[in-house]
């Protein structure tokens, strides 16, 4: 069987799911070889084995709204891969979740968690619910009823989801405490906790200073160093946030962030309040970064997004797919030297392939934010120790775990030219090990 005639089958078998096929496809195109020139792969036909789910649940998620009124949303949790450990990924409410963007969610998590080193298989799970909007009574009502389903599937050593968009520490609060009511046991079946309640320091940090962590290896790679460098971020949520705080601290100049309203110009640098104000607007429900032009009076450019500025360093933050082959084309025109996935696959493949072609340092998601489940499995290893760590010791740990990652990719993804293809090398590094894992455990 050729390549394309694997990827053909595999579109046949899950039609309508363009975000999953654009995932599979990235990482096919990249293990194919490393996949037919190991006999022991092919014989136990891993790749056909590894792009379908170990299992899907869709299921109703009824609620009450303030009203009164019952409302139903689909709730879903996608356990992907669970060949190095338990089920490891992170839970939406959003009103684009659906089944395609979950399955390329959960596979991309085999990958990313297999980079990390440490054992945790790939999953995901959410619901189509908008939290944008909603009283504090009301997203209390939906999660209780997301996790009266979800519990059934999860332990500590089964599947442990953690937060992602629409869902913070409040929402995992109560989920966790309606875990706890129907289990009567507190375990570490979820990360993103409280620090008073089992969950680990620096982890709303984690992802946005593991993606500056990467991004530092890259340059350093390359000979040059974040600081002194000009950087625009789209969002202002809290990966964006933790790398403002960490590229900042490295001597770089965040000059833009952006919203679904537009993106702000701001010359001086998001620096000082100017970054606690970023954790003001994220808690306001609004979901405007205008209100930040408004406090210090920067430019505002309404409707627009970031890459239309001059910068040396890009790291799309939001949304899959937000960063386009015309928005490639400016960051290109400008002059940028690098761009830092900070999204899962923020980039369509049209612009990554811009971006390779302009030789810009290119670094992939599934190896960039890394650092946010990285840090999540440090706290299932706290749970399970039953102690906790100081910040000194996880952020020592985070580092260490980003420049591991770094390596791997350089190991596996240098080209002839010595050039680095750090898409290939994420891939090939991640796949190996499960695939090898995978052999060892037979046909399960």
């Amino acid at each position: 069987m050729t390549m394309n005639e694997f990827l053909d089958k595999v579109a046949a078998r899950n039609p309508g799911e363009p975000e999953f096929m654009q995932a599979v496809k990235e990482v096919v195109e990249t293990v194919w070889d490393a996949y037919i020139s190991n006999p022991r792969f092919v014989k136990a036909n891993v790749l056909e084995r590894i792009v379908e789910p170990d299992r899907t649940f869709i299921f109703r998620v009824p609620w009450v709204d303030d009203q009164g009124n019952v409302q139903v949303n689909r709730g879903y949790r996608v356990q992907f891969n669970g060949a190095i450990g338990p089920y490891k990924g992170g839970i939406r409410f959003h009103p684009s979740v659906n089944l395609s963007i979950l399955k390329f969610l959960g596979f991309e998590q085999i990958f990313k968690n297999s980079l990390t080193s440490l054992p945790m298989g790939g999953g995901k799970g959410g619901a189509d619910f908008d939290a944008q909007g909603k009283s504090e009574g009301e997203m209390m009502r939906f999660s209780q009823s997301y996790m009266l389903e979800l519990f059934r599937h999860l332990g500590p050593d089964t599947d442990v989801p953690a937060g992602d968009i629409g869902v913070g520490r409040r929402e995992v609060g109560y989920m966790f405490g309606m875990y706890k009511k129907l289990t009567n046991e507190h375990t570490g079946v979820i990360t993103g906790k409280g620090l008073n309640w089992g969950g680990s320091i620096m982890r709303p940090e984690a992802t946005g200073f593991g993606i500056i962590y990467f991004c530092e290896e890259q340059l350093i790679q390359a000979g040059d160093s974040l600081k002194g460098k000009t950087v625009a971020i789209s969002g202002f949520g809290q990966v964006a946030w933790g790398a403002v705080t960490k590229a900042t601290e490295l001597g770089a100049k965040v000059v833009a962030i952006s919203g679904p309203d537009g993106y702000i110009y701001d010359k001086d640098g998001v620096t000082g309040e100017k970054i606690d104000y970023m954790l003001e607007m994220r808690n306001s429900n609004r979901n405007r970064v205008q209100d930040y032009s408004d406090k210090f009076g920067c430019e505002f450019f309404a409707g627009k997004k970031p890459w239309d500025v001059k910068v040396d360093v890009a790291i799309p933050c939001a949304t899959q797919n937000e960063l386009n082959l015309d928005d490639a084309k400016k960051l290109i025109a400008n002059g940028v030297m690098i761009l830092t996935e900070g999204a899962n696959m923020p980039c369509t493949p049209e612009a990554v392939h811009e971006f390779q072609k302009a030789k810009v340092i290119f670094g992939p998601g599934k190896a960039a934010n890394a650092g946010g489940v990285a840090t999540s499995g440090l706290e299932m290893t706290q749970n399970a120790m039953h102690l906790s760590w100081g910040a000194d010791e996880v952020n020592e740990k985070l580092f260490s775990i980003m420049v591991n990652i770094h390596k791997a990719c350089v190991e596996h993804g240098r080209e002839k030219d010595g050039s680095i293809n750090y898409v290939k090398g994420a891939n090939i590094a991640g796949f190996m090990k499960v695939a090898e894992t995978m052999c060892d455990l037979g046909v399960v």
